[in-house]
This record gives C-alpha cells, structure tokens and sequence, in this order.
C-alpha cells in the first residue's frame, strides 16, 4: 500500500544511496509518479545538480535486466548511471538514476497529431537502430508477446481479473483473447516485424520543449512487434475519438525515415485491442496505484465496448472473404 509510512521508509532507503552518485545530504527529494515504480526528483542545493530516480518495482525487473536497459540507453546515446540496492524493510529494491529533461508532458489541446508525427518518426529511427544493434552479451529484456501479455505468462496479471468485469463483458473479451492469438500468429514474429522496441511512449512518458519531443522511461523496453509501439503509445486513451487522427499523423511520421507499407498497418488495430487488454490486466494487479484507481472499473467496461467494435469489425471482413 502506498501510504505515508511507506513512502517515508522508501525515500530514506534512496537517501542514503545518494553519495552513489555524488549527491551531498542536503538534497531535496521530490515524489514525482508512481505506477509499476516510484519516480522521484532530486535538488542538490550544494552542486546544483537535478537528478531523477527511478525506484523499481520489486519482483518486476531483475538487476540484469536493469542493466541490459541502460546499455540500450547508452547504445542511443543516453548516459545511465550506476544501480543501487536499497532497503525497503528487508525488501531489496533497485534505484536508477537519470539526467533531468525540460519541458512536459503535451495536453489534448497542444496540437497531438503534430507531437504524434514527430513520435512517429522517432519510432521508426528506434527500430531501425534495434535491427542493427547488437546487444552486449548478457542483455535480457522480457518479451512482450501473445503468451506473455494474455496467454500463458501473463506479466501484468489476467484481464479476467478486470475491475467490474461481468459474465458478460468476460464472454465478449474471451472470444477476443482468441481472435487476437489467431491474428497475432498468423502475423509472425520475424525479424522484420518484431524487435527491441520502447513498448510504452504514452503521453506520460513525453517530452515537449519548445519545438522539441524526448522520450523518456525506458522500463518496459524489451522484445515485441515494432508497431505494437504505437499501440503503447496511446494507453489508457484507446477509446477516445481523435485517436485516429494520431494513428494516421504517427503513420505519416514514421514513413518521413523509414517505408511503411498499408499492409503493415492493418495490423495496428490488432495491436491497439491487445494493448487495451494488457492495461486492462495491468489496472486489476496493481489496483494500489493511483493510476489504476483513476481508471477503476470504467476502464474495464470501456475495454467490453472496444473489443465489441473490434469483433464487429473482424466478423464483417470475415464474411466479405468467405463471399468473394
């Protein structure tokens, strides 16, 4: 539970850390988020130096895992530092820490589809760097695929646990569940369509200065689909009418650096349902979090609606090969 009392005992565990990264006592320890970790920013008043932490999640990550993501950082050019063990009441949890970016994060009404477009083209250059890369031995990131998202692994726990999910609502996503392994297999995983990939550029975790997007938050980095990266990118937002418009300006992105056919991107709707029901998971296993408590069980009933439109649709194209 993230209450004061573990929050207290979670920021003294990363104070004491601080001399790690050659930070004095008299820094400022601010709580920024908290989701799958905690994200804190630090003020050193002495050196005048801003740094942000990340405090992991125990149990999600390994620490190789950890450093496999900071050497992809540094492969593109970010610099990420050294991971410290904190205590948290006998609980090792691992703390990373990063060079503080301006701007924010861009609102509905700053003009999406052009952050989108840009987006886009930020995607493409990451994958094309993904495919040439070769990682340093002993990378391991997790694999974000079917198996893992709603099959067998289930990394964000079972969309059936989905906060108010009915009788009903569960007959419609289970049917879903099945639709989408078919289609993700007849897709494939070969390695020019599934790679290293960011897997979670929600707004969230944007950046705009100026005429400047970054993008931040490499956590969920791993192996996955290169254009699930979009669906990643419009979480906990799937539902809402302008999405297209962002899918068509990060589509029209992308293609500014690197070809993508129409065929290729027939795919996307898939990707966005599979998305949708990984969240869905993610809202009921980590029902402490405020960002699960903001969606409640509202998110769960408007993943039913999605994935109703989403078979109507597959059932009507369906019928119109069984007809040609």
């Amino acid at each position: 539970m993230y209450d004061d009392a573990f929050l207290t005992r979670l920021e003294g565990g990363l104070r004491s850390a601080l001399p790690r990264w050659g930070l004095s006592e008299a820094t400022e320890l601010k709580l920024l988020t908290i989701s799958e970790n905690a994200t804190f920013r630090a003020h050193d008043p002495l050196s005048g130096r801003d740094v942000v932490f990340r405090v992991h999640r125990p149990g999600y990550h390994s620490r190789a895992e950890i450093e496999s993501e900071l050497a992809w950082l540094t492969a593109l050019g970010r610099d990420g530092s050294l991971i410290a063990d904190i205590d948290d009441g006998g609980t090792v949890r691992h703390a990373v820490a990063f060079g503080l970016l301006p701007g924010k994060e861009p609102a509905e009404g700053e003009d999406l589809p052009r952050w989108y477009r840009e987006l886009g083209a930020i995607n493409a250059r990451l994958h094309a760097h993904a495919r040439g890369w070769q990682p340093p031995d002993g990378f391991t990131r997790k694999r974000w695929d079917y198996d893992a998202m709603l099959g067998k692994v289930q990394l964000w726990g079972d969309w059936r646990a989905g906060l108010g999910l009915d009788a009903e609502g569960r007959a419609v996503l289970e049917r879903t569940a099945q639709v989408l392994r078919e289609l993700l297999d007849d897709y494939g995983t070969g390695e020019d369509r599934f790679g290293l990939v960011h897997a979670d550029m929600r707004v969230a975790n944007l950046l705009v200065e100026g005429d400047n997007l970054s993008v931040i938050d490499f956590d969920d980095c791993g192996f996955s689909w290169y254009l699930y990266d979009f669906a990643a990118a419009i979480s906990f937002a799937e539902h809402e009418p302008y999405i297209p418009q962002l899918q068509r300006a990060w589509i029209e992105g992308y293609r500014t650096v690197a070809p993508l056919a129409d065929e290729e991107c027939a795919i996307l709707p898939v990707f966005i349902m599979l998305r949708r029901m990984l969240l869905t998971a993610w809202v009921a296993s980590h029902s402490e979090t405020p960002t699960a408590q903001a969606m409640g069980e509202d998110y769960t009933k408007g993943t039913v609606e999605l994935a109703r439109a989403f078979l109507a649709s597959y059932d009507t194209a369906e019928s119109e090969r069984a007809a040609s």
